[in-house]
């Protein structure tokens, strides 16, 4: 081939290589120029403005891992950064999933104030012997994440009623460290129906993390009972970060993730919600179908 021949050849290949890169672009949805970004919501009166997803790292979570820190700090971290980069700034971590040091280890590379970390700590009744000291768990958790302070704070697994007087050590005890500047907001994981209804009236509450999708699937009640209950607690001032939004990976078609992201965004009366992504594939799916439906309600 004579050198103008290759030359004509190779300009064509190289419009055939640019003109499938966009069409992958579009196909993935995540184009370098074109990706489409989380936005940012307010949660209640607590302070905290963050993004409208958070990446959570507690699927299949229980004795100190999850499939989430079962990916290996590697994979963790690449995930991490991919939904940062798509406007995911928000991380749902607990104690027992043991993946506070994985985001501890994403978070090196990250700008820490325009991240907000969410973390939770077990609780026991007051007066049992098993009782902890919180400034000293507050201190492990910070060194674990790598970071002088946390966002929220959370009272994790709440199943019973009278939490609210069965739970005063720690509520002193965070209450200190919100006046002290290690914590921003406080509040409760939620798991059960009463202890919601709590929650939504308690002035002590800044954020709850409740169950909700339409499908009333590992919920505390049915759908329009927690519905009202989170309305409640919208008025009250409370932040809302919904979970469970597909019941625990129960309702996952395509259908099914459309219709329980419209119902969060329409009417599960939450301001963000937390989703247990574990690859690149299931976050552009999730960012794209929560942003194209943010504009189309």
């Amino acid at each position: 081939m004579d050198r103008r021949k290759f030359l004509k050849v190779s300009a064509a290949g190289l419009i055939g290589l640019s003109q499938l890169d966009k069409a992958m672009a579009q196909l993935s949805g995540i184009g370098a120029e074109e990706a489409v970004k989380v936005d940012r919501v307010a949660l209640g009166n607590s302070g905290i403005v963050t993004s409208r997803i958070a990446m959570g790292t507690g699927s299949i979570g229980g004795n100190g891992a999850s499939n989430q820190t079962r990916l290996g700090t590697e994979n963790f971290v690449k995930l991490a950064h991919h939904v940062y980069e798509r406007g995911v700034t928000f991380f749902d971590m607990a104690d027992a999933y043991g993946s506070q040091p994985y985001v501890g280890a994403a978070l090196k590379a990250l700008p820490r104030e325009k991240v907000t970390l969410l973390t939770k700590m077990t609780h026991q009744r007051d007066g049992s012997p098993a009782v902890q000291d919180v400034s000293k768990v507050l201190d492990r958790f910070r060194l674990e994440i790598g970071t002088d302070y946390i966002d929220i704070l959370l009272m994790h697994f709440i199943n019973q009623p009278d939490w609210a007087t069965t739970r005063t050590h720690y509520m002193e005890g965070l209450t200190r460290a919100k006046e002290a500047g290690i914590v921003k907001a406080i509040g409760i994981s939620c798991h059960n129906l009463q202890a919601l209804s709590v929650a939504a009236d308690n002035p002590w509450v800044d954020v709850i993390m409740a169950r909700i999708n339409p499908f009333g699937t590992n919920m505390d009640g049915d759908p329009d009972s927690v519905k009202e209950i989170l309305g409640r607690a919208k008025r009250n001032g409370k932040g809302i970060v919904g979970m469970k939004i597909f019941g625990e990976g129960k309702h996952v078609r395509d259908d099914e993730r459309e219709a329980s992201f419209k119902f969060a965004l329409t009417e599960g009366n939450v301001h963000c919600m937390t989703l247990g992504l574990e690859s690149i594939a299931q976050a552009d799916d999730a960012i794209d179908r929560v942003m194209r439906l943010v504009k189309e309600v």
